[in-house]
């Protein structure tokens, strides 16, 4: 039998996770089979997904012509859909969270995109998501903006384990992993118990070589007089991501080397790991597993989606990467300012964050508005 390299990535301290979710996996058979023999620790959702999974599917047929009967609004019918995977897809994954000791197992879901920029809006969805879904093993994404992070916190001061998505920058890395430390000295003072509590805080990869090398590529295209500047340029290419990723690993290491993270590391607190996410490689001319191969390491997850994950069980070359080649992944970020290539990456990560909010937005209203149309359907003349 062939190696299923996704098995081998364990024995690293990485978690393998799976960026997809529908009622078909859940039905079938499928997902469970990918828990329990293919190394999947986990699930992330979002509303791109979601949109994919309900549309022109009918498996969904009968919940909604229920929820149309019971008189339920359509934002309500949505959410009995999801919430009603989101619980499936947990109890499969139960078993890993309890093998675990609660640190893998768990189902993501997105707070509504709408109001990424709304702090109390975030913490009262974030809050009844976790009740109603009722799942130990739940978490609740919220983005990492500015306003979501007072919103980090105080989610996580409740108890309630968060993956804080669309992390660009270096810096909103950090800003998240102290958002959570506040939030876990706020439940400590308050004399509950934080040994329970799990989050990661998904850091971005592909969009961010998709945006530079969209920028790279226009510049050649303008033509390049020197062949040293063109070297220059080309070297960039498909390369900033995995560098960035590997610096944020960097300033994990200082964070959990901390005396405050310390102080609660005694109190049994769990680290929050960096998740790899938009690890599908969208460039055909690079390897389809690099986002998995250079980044496996301890005390991180890769959230892969299902193409992927077929990939690097069939070729993943399995390796503990991801403090090589640190040095040169500085050099390279710091080349990004050379006049000759003048990228200016804050701006780049501002863009993507921006982009990503957007992204997950239109297809929430483009569900939305499909819902509506299946709705007026299965409606009773």
């Amino acid at each position: 039998m062939a190696t299923n390299h996704l098995l081998e990535i364990k024995q690293y301290g990485q978690s393998i996770w799976m960026d997809n979710l529908t009622r078909d996996i859940i039905q079938s058979g499928e997902l469970r089979d990918l828990v329990e023999n293919q190394g999947i620790a986990g699930i992330t959702s979002n509303p791109a997904i979601f949109e994919k999974a309900l549309a022109g599917n009918v498996i969904y047929d009968a919940d909604i012509e229920a929820g149309v009967r019971a008189g339920l609004p359509t934002y309500k019918i949505y959410e009995s859909l999801i919430f009603a995977d989101i619980r499936s897809a947990c109890d499969i994954l139960r078993p890993v969270y309890e093998a675990s000791n609660k640190l893998d197992g768990y189902v993501s879901i997105e707070v509504p995109p709408t109001i990424a920029h709304d702090t109390q809006a975030t913490i009262a969805e974030a809050r009844r998501y976790f009740q109603e879904i009722d799942r130990e093993n739940l978490m609740v994404k919220i983005p990492g903006t500015e306003a979501g992070l007072p919103a980090v916190e105080q989610a996580i001061a409740e108890g309630i384990n968060v993956n804080i998505t669309l992390l660009f920058s270096v810096e909103s890395y950090v800003n998240t992993a102290w958002a959570y430390i506040r939030g876990l000295e706020k439940r400590a003072s308050d004399g509950k118990d934080i040994s329970e509590i799990a989050s990661v805080a998904s850091f971005f990869l592909s969009r961010i070589d998709n945006n530079i090398d969209a920028k790279i590529d226009a510049k050649l295209k303008k033509g390049v007089d020197d062949i040293a500047v063109e070297a220059k340029l080309k070297a960039v290419k498909g390369k900033v991501a995995i560098a960035n990723a590997k610096i944020a690993y960097q300033e994990y290491k200082k964070i959990i080397e901390s005396e405050r993270w310390q102080a609660l590391a005694a109190k049994g607190a769990k680290v929050q790991r960096l998740l790899w996410a938009s690890t599908s490689t969208k460039n055909p001319s690079y390897s389809d597993v690099m986002y998995v191969d250079e980044l496996i390491g301890k005390d991180t997850v890769n959230t892969v989606p299902p193409g992927t994950i077929k990939a690097c069980a069939d070729h993943c070359n399995v390796g503990d990467r991801i403090e090589t080649g640190t040095e040169e992944a500085y050099k390279l970020i710091e080349n990004l300012k050379d006049p000759d290539i003048n990228i200016n990456l804050d701006t780049v990560m501002d863009e993507l964050l921006a982009e990503g909010i957007d992204k997950f937005i239109q297809p929430f209203q483009s569900l939305m508005n499909s819902l509506e149309e299946k709705i007026k359907v299965l409606s009773p003349v």
